[in-house]
């Protein structure tokens, strides 16, 4: 019996990809804030290679229905609202 191996999404994520966040994932410095189901692309990925972080950049679309909270507490943070990074598994390749 021959088995397939699957390869993880984050093993076809590099720079440019389209991604959308999986269920249930958060605002990585605000756990309160979801962020399922939005949209961008990746644009730098840092870390090890064994285990990289992915950089997002998300879509226009989304910073417009960003909720006014998340976008303050990012400024008081000095955070760059229009980014978040992520590990490869919350994360999967959309062609939206």
């Amino acid at each position: 019996m021959e088995t397939m191996s699957k390869k993880k999404t984050s093993d076809k994520l590099t720079v440019g990809t389209r991604i959308r966040t999986k269920t249930g994932v958060t605002a990585p410095e605000f756990p309160e804030v979801s962020c399922e189901g939005w949209t961008g692309r990746v644009n730098d990925l840092t870390g090890k290679k064994s285990d990289p972080k992915y950089v997002i950049e998300w879509d226009e679309s989304i910073i417009e229905s960003m909720p006014v909270a998340y976008v303050e507490q990012c400024e008081q943070k000095n955070l760059f609202y229009r980014m978040a990074c992520f590990a490869g598994d919350e994360l999967e390749i959309t062609d939206d």
